[in-house]
């Protein structure tokens, strides 16, 4: 039976994690020199005391692999996309500069407002749109006084990491200070403790700093969302270039930074992978929150500021780990689990540690809502992947609950285009 037709296992707060057994089975493969970077001595321990321990933490069983050799990250973090369970981790509390990882965080905020719909509304663009960003910003190339739809302006953000479709968005959206501080309020809502917000785009900026643990959260809540995962499994799209009077707007290529996506620059594409987003500045390193299935199981990897020469390091270890984890899934006890959205605790008015006989009856019961969920589009719908041209994946169907007394619906999946 497919692992997606399972009962989804306990999504809950920290608390109820105290009295998870744990005992870490490996050490870090880091550099451990005495110059090197640190992680505190005491971080978060929001989704069980094991994620606020230092260095890597896995627990074996009969069977499982061990973790793969040679990872460098700073921090890392394997999840199941859908049970949200942690399989494994490496400092998964550490705040860290997070670079457009956070462009995750930005597009689960922003992507639902009205004055950013329909997808083909239009905008022109003003000079204070581009104002403030930060020099040497990743940009996709947009001009004031031309006019964009919302659906190019998430291709900009997606695919070419702009920051200047960031902002323009955020100028809809009501600006860049409302921005921040609905980004802050949305990854407290998430339980996104580590995270703080200083701009939208996630540019270098002073205490702005987010956690591996945080971005899995970001990418798990975003991926609920239809238009986020289109965007973030989108290889290569046109956009809209500049316009000369008398003829014709023309449009330009742009392709994913993201090469376990497309494959660039000698990387492998990951077979099975959809996004969700990379990242890369001087001060954070480079960054990586990828989304994958494989024979009916979807993990999620966060890889952050890896230590290594290679340039492709980044994503050579979220591969490994993607590859750990779906060889290890099932093998290993959990090392902690990713909270729900505090909003989603809560179950007819009370907290989520009423779990027994009466929760499951009444209008609230699993039954009903999973059918509230499947009419409303909302409340438990997930991710479910399907592979379309052997590369570029499309996300499409519904999966991981975070109630922990609704079981999963079945995966709806894409068939590939001919």
């Amino acid at each position: 039976m497919s692992a997606l037709k399972k009962t989804a296992l306990a999504v809950t707060s920290a608390a109820l994690l105290s009295t998870f057994a744990v005992s870490p089975a490996s050490a870090a493969d880091k550099d451990t020199s005495d110059d090197a970077p640190k992680p505190p001595a005491a971080m978060s321990q929001v989704g069980g005391d094991q994620l606020g321990r230092t260095g890597t933490q896995v627990n074996l069983g009969p069977g499982a692999p061990v973790l793969p050799k040679g990872l460098t990250g700073r921090s890392w973090m394997v999840s199941d996309a859908e049970s949200g369970e942690v399989l494994a981790s490496h400092n998964p509390h550490w705040r860290l500069p997070p670079a457009s990882t956070l462009k995750m965080l930005f597009a689960d905020t922003v992507m639902p407002d009205p004055a950013l719909q329909p997808k083909t509304r239009e905008y022109t663009v003003k000079d204070e749109d581009l104002a403030d960003m930060g020099e040497g910003s990743s940009l996709v190339g947009i001009k004031e006084d031309l006019s964009y739809t919302v659906h190019d302006l998430w291709l900009g953000v997606f695919l070419r990491s702009g920051n200047d479709a960031v902002h323009v968005l955020a100028a809809m959206h009501g600006g860049v200070p409302k921005t921040v501080r609905d980004m802050q309020a949305h990854a407290e809502e998430l339980q996104a403790l580590d995270t703080h917000v200083v701009s939208p785009d996630g540019y270098d900026a002073p205490n702005q700093v987010s956690s591996a643990y945080d971005l899995t959260l970001f990418a798990r809540s975003g991926l609920q969302n239809a238009d986020f995962r289109e965007y973030c499994s989108t290889a290569t799209a046109e956009f809209p270039g500049a316009k000369e009077k008398g003829k014709k707007r023309e449009s330009f290529g742009i392709q994913n930074t993201d090469r376990l996506l497309t494959g660039a620059d000698g990387v492998t594409p990951y077979k099975g992978v959809a996004g969700v987003k990379n990242g890369y500045t001087t001060h954070a390193g480079n960054t990586l929150t990828s989304v994958a299935e494989r024979n009916g199981k979807v993990l999620l990897v966060t890889v952050m500021n890896p230590s290594s020469d290679e340039s492709n390091a980044v994503y050579d270890e979220a591969s490994s780990l993607l590859d750990w984890g779906f060889s290890a899934s099932g093998k290993v006890t959990p090392v902690g689990e990713l909270v729900p959205p505090k909003s989603a605790v809560t179950n007819n008015g009370k907290g989520a540690e009423a779990d027994g006989p009466a929760a499951s009856k009444g209008k609230h019961g699993p039954a009903e809502a999973t059918k509230a969920a499947a009419a409303s589009g909302s409340g438990g719908v997930g991710v479910a992947l399907g592979i379309v041209g052997g590369v570029l994946v499309l996300l499409a169907g519904a999966a991981f609950l975070v109630n922990r007394r609704w079981p999963l619906p079945d995966l709806v999946r894409r068939l590939p285009r001919r």
